[in-house]
């Protein structure tokens, strides 16, 4: 196969593309080499066994020559973080909803070989996660008020009873409540090429990422994971600033996993179609992953700092229900944070130099009224 990754030279994508070599496909490469994440480096990720053309999504001429000959498209390309989407609006907006609108936009309109679309989704379009009420069972909150926040009630209540919920794994039926500029710009890119998708007889599998960690990531970007921006931290001698109590929890998934399930999607016929969640069902809190790499890059004494503060769009817990990963595309993660994952990761970034870019970025966010 001749196989299109947009974003191959990122985090995500450059794994996604060492596989597909290694698989033996021809990999073309489309990438922006967005200054905040590859800090004038280059495509530095890219195999040379790939074709790399350097382009925006928003350019049809470009677009039309990175398609010629394809196949198959793993669709990464996007501009990612929460925080900067709230004030970044039309700049998420045009790169994630119009870049892919512009892709699906020239493929339909010229000829065409591709049989088969990934679109990278995320786990920010659930919004908040699934959660249960012990008396009146499976509840889907939306996003906690801010008068509830002020108060550092930080747990989602009943929107019957008003009591405290227990958050449960989240599956690919919770209705979609995103609650960020770059969340409503994935959910676009997702429902876009599905639906076009199918319109047009392409099959299309979104892959919904929960949280992606691991080596590539950008250590000096403020807005990308979390692992990365508390490992550049630690670092720099500096502590994890962690939001809330710390006690929010998330699915971290690593790179290699997210990639390895990406490839599976390509092929996977009873994937044709469906929304996939890509995680582990293992939650952690924050203020553990903050703890457990500051131990692992030996800087046991540096604690994170509890802010008590929350963040314009961001919610309390989510993490994957993996049944149907496992079930359609076989996908058996082989990391999980605790374990190996860190170990993996700890073991990068030791090499690895960083820029403290964070008290800016939420200088910032505090600034525009965005931090509470």
């Amino acid at each position: 196969m001749k196989i299109l990754v947009t974003g191959g030279a990122g985090f995500i994508g450059s794994h996604v593309v060492d596989i597909l070599l290694g698989q033996g496909h021809e990999v073309r490469v489309y990438d922006k080499l967005v200054e905040q994440v590859h800090s004038g480096n280059g495509p530095r990720y890219v195999s040379e066994d790939a074709e790399f053309i350097y382009g925006e999504m928003n350019d049809a001429e470009g677009l039309t020559t990175a398609l010629k000959g394809v196949d198959q498209i793993v669709h990464l390309a996007a501009e990612v973080g929460v925080g900067q989407s709230m004030y970044e609006i039309s700049r998420y907006v045009d790169a994630n909803t119009g870049g892919t609108a512009r892709l699906l936009d020239v493929i339909v309109n010229s000829k065409h070989e591709v049989s088969k679309i990934v679109v990278a989704s995320s786990m920010s379009i659930y919004g908040e996660g699934s959660y249960w009420c012990a008396e009146h069972g499976a509840i889907a909150p939306r996003l906690r008020s801010e008068a509830q926040l002020r108060e550092r009630r930080w747990e989602p209540a009943c929107t019957i009873c008003g009591h405290d919920l227990s958050p449960v794994p989240t599956a690919e039926s919770k209705p979609l409540f995103p609650t960020s500029v770059y969340a409503i710009s994935k959910m676009d890119q997702e429902l876009l090429t599905l639906s076009v998708g199918a319109a047009y007889g392409i099959d299309v599998t979104a892959v919904r990422y929960f949280n992606t960690y691991g080596p590539r990531q950008a250590l000096s970007n403020p807005y990308t994971g979390v692992a990365a921006i508390f490992s550049g931290r630690i670092l720099n001698g500096l502590p994890p600033i962690v939001m809330e109590d710390g006690n929010q929890k998330r699915d971290f998934v690593h790179v290699k996993d997210v990639a390895t399930a990406t490839v599976l999607a390509l092929t996977a016929p009873k994937a044709n179609g469906q929304a996939i969640n890509i995680g582990i069902g293992d939650p952690v809190s924050i203020s553990e992953v903050a703890t457990t790499l500051a131990r692992a890059l030996g800087r046991e004494e540096i604690e994170p700092i509890i802010t008590g503060e929350y963040r314009a769009g961001d919610i309390r817990h989510c993490w994957a229900d993996p049944t149907l990963a496992k079930d359609i595309l076989g996908f058996e993660p082989e990391y999980r944070f605790r374990e190996k994952g860190v170990a993996e990761l700890v073991n990068w970034v030791g090499s690895q130099t960083a820029v403290d870019r964070v008290s800016a970025a939420n200088d910032e966010l505090r600034k525009r009224g965005l931090t509470v």
